[in-house]
């Protein structure tokens, strides 16, 4: 392998939604760093497999079904 072409992993701090601190390897930040989720990662449906509901933020989603509802959407 070539020298200085793969990053760096080190030991960083996880802390999860529920308070939960895990210990991983990564490429993120610094040895030792915390890096703090604003994503559950045991209910987000990207990692569960599961179905996204969306949430109409000032109607934009109806505002979009409305522009194109002949299209079969």
């Amino acid at each position: 392998m070539k020298k200085d072409m793969h990053p760096d992993y080190h030991n960083i701090n996880v802390r999860m939604t529920n308070g939960d601190v895990v210990k991983m390897r990564s490429t993120w930040g610094s040895e030792g760093d915390e890096l703090v989720l604003d994503v559950d990662p045991s209910t987000h449906p990207a990692w569960t497999g599961g179905t996204q509901r969306l949430m109409d933020t000032g109607g934009r989603v109806s505002k979009f079904k409305k522009k194109f509802e002949g299209f079969g959407f």
